[in-house]
């Protein structure tokens, strides 16, 4: 039997690695259309920032490691134009077949510019590969521009728009919807935008970008644009192959990591997986579900037997050194999903205030009818990511806020304070319920 994976990275390769370790002897063969086969996406705007010296840096292992180390064969530069699943093959464009009896789609998601008109211009970047934040770096360092906009207000946007004011340009962002961060709260946003404004940073919402000007967008004065929205996930190669695409535009897959055809599984980026709170599947293209992801298909590919329950959201990022974490569903996301929410929203020291605390928000979410916990949010430059996390594990373990109230959670003044702010905050939801 012969295993072949389409597309490198987190999902690719952590399906190709779990499969050599459940099956030292099969021939697995890693297709990678690019030049780079394993690197730290999520530390691109990093390097933009200057924080992570060189592109190098974000390598992590070369084609050679995996061949002399894993025993896998990894060909980058490999882009693949069709699959034949009747036949058992892949075409390359180069017009090679390579033949399997197990696929696994590791295409990830791609940024659709083509609704843009101008985004083929020169001063135009996106920032979804490596050899994308070399060229960005290139043109900070050689054409020394001064104001920048950045269209979308999702993770990269903000971290994008953070890397280029720590470089000392001014910086607008421009999202086309009412919220920021993929999260429909409007609290939640007006911090960011607080804390975005507060370092210079404009945001601008409710503006839908159709063209870029060479010295303007939507009439934001610019020299340098960042295009971080209208990411989609590649599903080409899928659809071609028959394999169905979910309610989400993503490939659709049971919770093995196998699609309606057999014999062919997807990770990553491309793949839809279930909502563990919503109970519907979704889309949500993250590094650390594309690892997961990837080990399932790479297991059951090789002839194992390991399921992914799948995910509840969870995220977080950092705008200036204030992290801005959630998990579940907001408010408003719960109604569109036909639940009757009840939330608490409460500010609280991270420490004691004789320990240096600083203010911490947070919200917590739940069902009003049944006192479940079903999302949260964490604000704050101090500890906001075991926060989130703690709040992250209960909705996996689906308790109830009363339960959640009453959770043993360590306290020492350097850490937290006696109550931590997300006990305060759910002793406050458990009075609305």
């Amino acid at each position: 039997m012969a295993l072949v994976v389409v597309g490198g990275v987190a999902a690719g390769l952590s399906a190709a690695a779990r499969a050599r370790r459940l099956d030292a002897r099969l021939p697995i063969v890693v297709l990678e259309k690019g030049p780079v086969v394993s690197y730290g996406a999520c530390g691109l705007p990093y390097l933009i920032e200057g924080r992570v010296r060189e592109a190098a840096d974000l390598i992590v292992h070369t084609p050679e490691y995996f061949r002399q180390e894993r025993n896998i064969e990894v060909r980058t530069g490999a882009r693949v134009a069709a699959v034949s699943h009747p036949r058992r093959e892949v075409e390359l464009e180069s017009g090679e077949r390579i033949r399997y009896d197990r696929l696994i789609l590791a295409t990830g998601a791609r940024c659709d510019t083509s609704a843009i008109a101008g985004a083929d211009q020169p001063h135009v970047f996106a920032l979804h590969t490596l050899e994308d934040a070399e060229r960005l770096r290139a043109f900070l360092r050689d054409r020394r521009p001064r104001r920048a906009v950045v269209i979308g207000a999702g993770y990269i946007g903000v971290e994008v728009a953070d890397a280029l004011s720590r470089n000392g340009l001014r910086v607008t962002i421009l999202e086309r919807g009412a919220d920021v961060l993929l999260r429909d709260d409007g609290p939640f946003s007006d911090a960011v935008r607080r804390t975005l404004e507060t370092h210079g940073v404009e945001l601008r919402c409710g503006v839908d970008v159709e063209s870029i000007e060479p010295d303007r967008v939507a009439g934001a004065p610019c020299d340098l644009v960042v295009v971080a929205a209208g990411f989609k996930p590649n599903v080409d190669l899928a659809t071609s192959a028959g394999v169905a695409i979910g309610r989400t535009g993503a490939i659709a897959a049971d919770d093995h990591m196998e699609t309606n055809v057999h014999g062919i599984f997807t990770a990553g980026d491309c793949a839809e997986t279930m909502h563990l709170v919503s109970g519907r599947p979704a889309w949500i293209p993250l590094g650390t579900t594309a690892n997961k992801t990837g080990r399932v298909a790479g297991a059951n590919a090789a002839g194992g037997r390991e399921r992914f329950a799948g995910v509840v959201g969870t995220s977080i990022v950092g705008i200036f050194g204030t992290a801005f974490a959630t998990t579940g569903l907001s408010v408003a996301q719960a109604r569109a999903e036909g639940i009757s929410p009840v939330s608490a929203r409460i500010d609280s020291l991270s420490r004691p205030r004789y320990y240096d605390g600083v203010n911490t928000t947070v919200e917590l979410v739940a069902d009003g009818a049944t006192g479940r916990l079903i999302g949260g949010s964490v604000i704050g430059e101090d500890g906001a990511a075991g926060r989130i996390n703690v709040i992250a594990a209960a909705l996996h373990a689906r308790m109830k806020v009363e339960d959640f109230a009453a959770v043993d959670l360590a306290y020492s003044p350097p850490f937290s304070t006696v109550w931590d702010p997300v006990l305060i905050a759910a002793q406050q939801l458990s009075k609305q319920l």
